[in-house]
């Protein structure tokens, strides 16, 4: 039997959860098994491991696996620097980098996922060691000799395949930023500004999401209750940016936004190591190390293009600003001044006021199941892609709730598998995210591929014994967006897996995710699965279009804190300023967003992209403006157009970070765009369309 007609098979024979009610009993395999609860794992069956690998059956495994990388590394360490100068060479590198990556990896998924303690200690001593020994061979300079033999010598260089040179270079400029073209002293100073940033990145990512703490007398006794307490003090561990109390939102943004000054020392030092190490490796700033292979490529390019979108936002964005004062006048008349803790909660005010988009009216439309088989049919039409469920094996998953999917493809057979970890639980990150447990490669010493499996991590409620998981609209998206990550994953086919899937620049990773939002707000798509888990009646079409024209109220003003963000990303990571990084938020603030900086505050210690976003935070914006340009193009005449995904797979879906991404999107759009095309991009989004919208759908 085939594999596809295995999984089916299992498929068919599961026991699904069925309403109380009437209930529908259309859905495809895919729609039925996320509807059903989980299945009981066998505990008499075998422990294979987690993801399948034998050794993880205990968190002692992970100790054996990491020896055993360890060891294989020592071994294509040698053949690597021993072998003579060609395509061998970049593929012993990436033997050696995915050998080491597999286990790192997946050690860095487990060690925040696992609800086991032991598992997740297990894993971080295995980041820790293995994170040691890639600062090594970064420095390590027989290494890097045996890779600059080959690009210096024009004559094997030249013969060398296009994905294999790029490979080439981005391995050299590995070793470069981390300074292994000094000598012997400077580079040990390299070593050492990489070591303390290891520790000064996670004490700043710890510290950016603690609590603040305020005495309870200092706040009025009857607002207490929407606060955690703590003994004599209240806690305030965010910014209850949706509380409908003017005053609650205005305590918590003062007592979380309040400086912390060790948290505020840290980050100064981090801002200073980094920029002292860009100097050291020979760049100008840090923002120009990082940008070093991006679309956007320089952060001069990244300025100009935040400056050109605040000026053609700029009525916009004082129109919206407007309107929420205006609200704010009519739910509060004796204190109507905008403050920044009323932008977030005024501009849902005028969103649900204006286009009726209450949450719970959408939800038992968007059953998981039922979003599930959307996708599924949505990549079955566009690639000729299905996602199939399969059952795991005993210990290969870390939670019973997570469901284990095969991506075949209808001739290309098996391409990958997603793991999908998506209900809420204890100890559990909350934010939504893709993770890389392996990444795709041909492997020269077995003749085959080797498949890339990734995860995908949510946190939606469990069913009930009533109802299955009901997603809002913003849950419905943001699971399209990390299916998109997914996708770029399963549909990559890299011969080296140091370019697999999302390991591309940052500015291009976030295409493919955006791109699916589009797909998720699109009638077209969506009537093919939104349907009531009860009745069967499908989503309206009004409602569709209203919740699409809610999101550009205040789209100018939302997108203008955006471009404030990433415009103080870029500030920090340029030239020292000479001045606190609160002096600087305070300039910013007041020439990129517009309303007024509140004293005693330091939104800059809460923000947490500055450690894995140091000088990239813009790439949402600009992602999100190619994206844009791809939808308009290619899929807003039909969403469903096989030719169009098959393009889509062929020019930028299939190569992973092996080629330029803006080559990639040259090659999509079949144009070289220009930063005037991203901002017009950007900014007709923002153009209403809902009366022309039901016009055309009722006539």
């Amino acid at each position: 039997m085939s594999a596809c007609k295995r999984l089916l098979s299992f498929v068919k024979h599961r026991n699904f959860w069925t309403p109380a009610r009437r209930h529908v009993t259309t859905w495809s395999p895919v729609g039925a098994a996320f509807n059903a609860k989980a299945q009981r794992l066998n505990v008499f069956e075998k422990n294979v491991g987690l993801f399948g690998v034998p050794e993880l059956s205990c968190p002692a495994g992970f100790q054996v696996a990491t020896k055993t990388a360890l060891k294989d590394t020592e071994r294509l360490l040698e053949n690597a620097c021993s072998g003579p100068p060609g395509v061998e060479t970049v593929q012993s590198f990436d033997h050696l980098s995915d050998g080491l990556c597999k286990v790192a990896d997946l050690a860095d998924f487990i060690k925040v996922a696992h609800p086991d303690p032991a598992f997740r200690e297990a894993a971080e001593k295995t980041c820790i060691e293995i994170g040691t020994v890639v600062e090594k061979l970064n420095t390590n300079v027989e290494l890097c000799q045996s890779l600059k033999k080959l690009l210096d010598n024009p004559d094997i260089a030249a013969q060398l395949d296009p994905d294999t040179r790029r490979v080439a270079e981005l391995f050299m400029f590995d070793f470069e930023i981390s300074g292994i073209h000094l000598d012997e002293k400077l580079r040990k100073e390299a070593v050492a500004l990489h070591v303390k940033l290891l520790d000064l990145n996670n004490e700043f990512l710890v510290g950016s999401h603690l609590p603040n703490r305020i005495a309870r007398s200092a706040i009025p006794e009857h607002l207490h209750l929407h606060f955690a307490s703590e003994g004599s003090f209240v806690q305030v561990g965010g910014l209850h940016a949706d509380s409908p109390n003017d005053l609650v939102r205005e305590i918590a943004y003062r007592i979380y936004l309040y400086p912390n000054a060790d948290l505020m020392e840290c980050l100064e030092e981090l801002l200073k190591c980094r920029y002292k190490l860009a100097k050291l490796v020979g760049y100008e700033s840090y923002g120009h190390r990082a940008l070093k292979g991006t679309m956007a490529k320089t952060p001069e390019t990244v300025m100009s293009f935040l400056q050109l979108l605040t000026d053609r936002l700029s009525d916009r964005t004082a129109k919206d600003f407007t309107m929420m004062r205006n609200m704010k006048k009519k739910l509060n008349p004796r204190n109507s001044e905008l403050m920044p803790w009323d932008h977030p909660f005024l501009s849902g005010v005028l969103r649900a006021e204006r286009y009726n988009i209450e949450p719970s009216l959408y939800s038992p439309y968007l059953s998981l199941g039922a979003c599930m088989e959307g996708l599924n049919n949505l990549f079955s039409q566009l690639y000729g892609v299905s996602l199939m469920s399969e059952h795991p094996a005993a210990g290969e998953v870390w939670s019973e709730d997570v469901r284990k999917l095969a991506v075949v493809h209808e001739t290309e057979g098996l391409l990958g598998y997603i793991y999908c970890d998506f209900f809420h639980r204890q100890d559990k990150p909350h934010q939504d995210c893709h993770f890389t447990i392996r990444g795709g490669r041909w492997c020269q010493e077995t003749g085959q591929y080797q498949l890339p499996v990734v995860v995908l991590m949510l946190s939606l409620p469990h069913p009930t014994k009533s109802a299955p998981t009901l997603l809002t609209p913003g849950m419905m998206e943001n699971l399209f967006h990390e299916m998109g990550h997914a996708m770029h994953s399963m549909l990559g086919r890299t011969r080296y897996q140091h370019v697999t899937g999302t390991r591309c620049a940052t500015d291009f990773a976030e295409v493919p995710s955006i791109l699916m939002e589009y797909f998720a707000t699109d009638y077209r798509v969506i009537s093919q699965f939104a349907r009531h888990y009860e009745t069967g009646q499908p989503l309206p079409e009004t409602m569709v279009a209203r919740l699409c024209e809610s999101k550009k109220v205040c789209g100018a003003a939302d997108t203008q804190l955006q471009i404030f963000y990433a415009v103080l990303d870029q500030i920090y990571h340029g030239k020292p300023q000479n001045c606190s990084t609160t002096d600087i938020l305070k300039d910013m603030q007041q020439k990129f967003y517009g309303l007024p900086y509140t004293p005693n505050t330091a939104w800059q210690l809460r923000f947490s992209h500055l450690i894995g976003y140091g000088a990239k935070y813009y790439s949402y914006l600009m992602s999100r403006a190619v994206a844009s340009m791809v939808w308009k193009q290619c899929f807003v005449q039909d969403p469903l157009s096989r030719d169009m995904g098959e393009r889509y797979r062929r020019e930028m879906l299939a190569h992973g970070g092996a080629k330029e991404p803006m080559l990639m999107v040259e090659g999509m759009l079949q144009r070289r765009p220009t930063i005037e095309d991203f901002v017009d991009a950007l900014v007709s989004e923002l153009n209403p369309n809902f009366e022309t919208f039901i016009m055309d759908s009722e006539s």
